[in-house]
């Protein structure tokens, strides 16, 4: 008589990405949504603490409420640990946990924290995993320290540090939010230090090593000794440089006569707005002007920047700073008649150039389809809509003043965004369908006439 054994049910790493982050979401929601988490009567709406909990945890920054001025002590502290978790990784901070414990970690669990931290093999990824808790404590902890420094000059010590923990960690996990809200007359976000050489250096600072990733940090950390850097390294700190560079320049030149903007700033200041705010608009949402007072023209600019976003292994969103590069590589490779995408000499296979086409493709049609959906539904301009969608979606925060006047429906479709965006669509996609077969055929080769 054949005997037959149960199989097994395991949920796949993606599977267990998800769940953690809705887990993660959902629980600060219950906690946002308390009224110990309002600083006035009453307490948020569960939808409005629902989407607080979702753009802190997704690291995007966008915000029904004026953080500073409408959560307390309390809901600030919630916000904020639910951009360190985000940031870093629930798997991250679970891990954590068990090393601590002395707790050995499971294959499984590292074939989810490969998944995680984008590594190419479960081989030296509970390393990565230490270096990256030690990078960010020590990142922080200096960032912390030197915003503290420097604003303890205008409010009481105690405050001053308080401020200084929270804005390093939200600007370094590329969240944005800020407490300046709760000062009185002060504008959001950086823009009272909008020509403060110190404030604004470090903040650039932050944004840049939360952005690059962990990967990259551990390459030029060890540069020293080794004396060389990954291709991944190289990649990522030239074409970031070079978006920064662009970013900068672009900035300055349709802003420069803007009297809304730059205008009336010092020439140094002109300089450090322009470059801060390039900065920022890949990832980070911060501000040192009034992003809805720019120009057409560079609010466009932004939605591009945004779109490309920050590096993988980062708390950055976007397509991702290497996909755009490869994509840039293709489109080189043909116009010269190459066969092949090369950088640094060194050949790109043709599995990453199909993966960063599909993500990138992916990414493209949810954004426009997006912005078609809720140009339906909300009485805003279309690059209004297509500001606030992308952002959302490249988790990046920077915002025209539109979300906290979006509808229900418009607020919950964010909310998904944000969700998709964080996880990557292609994540997203193993999640909700089963591991594909491998073909074990080919078909006849067809062609296409294109162009």
């Amino acid at each position: 008589m054949p005997t037959y054994t149960k199989k097994k049910f395991r949920l796949s790493p993606p599977q267990v990405l998800t769940l953690g982050f809705l887990f993660m979401i959902f629980v600060g929601a219950e906690l946002l949504w308390l009224p110990i988490s309002y600083a006035g009567e009453g307490r948020l709406s569960f939808l409005d603490a629902l989407f607080m909990a979702t753009s802190a945890t997704c690291v995007t920054g966008l915000s029904m409420i004026n953080t500073g001025a409408h959560l307390s002590t309390f809901g600030e502290i919630v916000l904020i640990l639910l951009v360190q978790i985000g940031g870093l990784g629930f798997m991250t901070m679970s891990t954590l946990i068990a090393l601590v414990l002395r707790r050995r970690i499971s294959f499984q669990e590292r074939l989810i924290l490969q998944e995680a931290m984008n590594h190419d093999s479960t081989e030296g990824v509970v390393r990565l995993v230490r270096k990256v808790l030690i990078y960010a404590l020590y990142i922080e902890l200096a960032g912390a320290l030197l915003l503290a420094l420097r604003w303890s000059f205008e409010m009481p010590i105690g405050q001053a540090l308080y401020f200084g923990v929270f804005h390093s960690i939200s600007i370094f996990n590329n969240a944005g939010f800020d407490l300046f809200g709760a000062l009185p007359q002060r504008p959001g976000s950086l823009m009272h230090y909008v020509e403060d050489p110190f404030v604004n250096i470090v903040s650039m600072l932050l944004i840049i090593l939360g952005g690059i990733g962990f990967i990259v940090i551990s390459d030029l950390l060890t540069y020293p000794k080794n004396k060389k850097l990954t291709l991944h390294s190289k990649v990522v700190l030239t074409a970031s440089a070079a978006l920064i560079l662009i970013g900068t320049v672009v900035i300055l030149v349709f802003e420069f006569t803007n009297v809304n903007t730059l205008q009336p700033l010092s020439p140094m200041g002109k300089v450090l707005s322009a470059m801060l705010q390039s900065v920022s608009s890949r990832s980070a949402g911060v501000n040192t002007v009034d992003i809805a007072s720019m120009r057409q023209a560079t609010q466009f600019f932004i939605v591009i920047m945004m779109f490309i976003g920050a590096a993988p292994g980062s708390s950055g969103g976007g397509i991702k700073v290497t996909t755009f590069v490869i994509l840039l590589g293709a489109l080189l490779a043909m116009v010269r008649g190459k066969e092949e995408i090369v950088f640094f000499r060194r050949r790109i296979s043709k599995d990453r150039i199909y993966k960063a086409i599909t993500f990138a493709l992916l990414s493209f049609i949810l954004i426009v389809l997006s912005t078609m959906i809720l140009s339906t539904t909300e009485e805003f301009s279309f690059l209004g809509i297509l500001f606030e969608v992308t952002s959302a979606y490249a988790t990046a925060g920077m915002s025209l003043g539109l979300t906290s006047q979006l509808t229900g429906f418009g607020k919950v479709f964010l909310i998904i965004l944000m969700f998709v965006g964080r996880l990557g669509p292609v994540s997203l996609a193993y999640t909700l369908t089963p591991v594909p077969e491998k073909e074990h055929f080919r078909y006849p080769e067809g062609k296409i006439t294109i162009g």
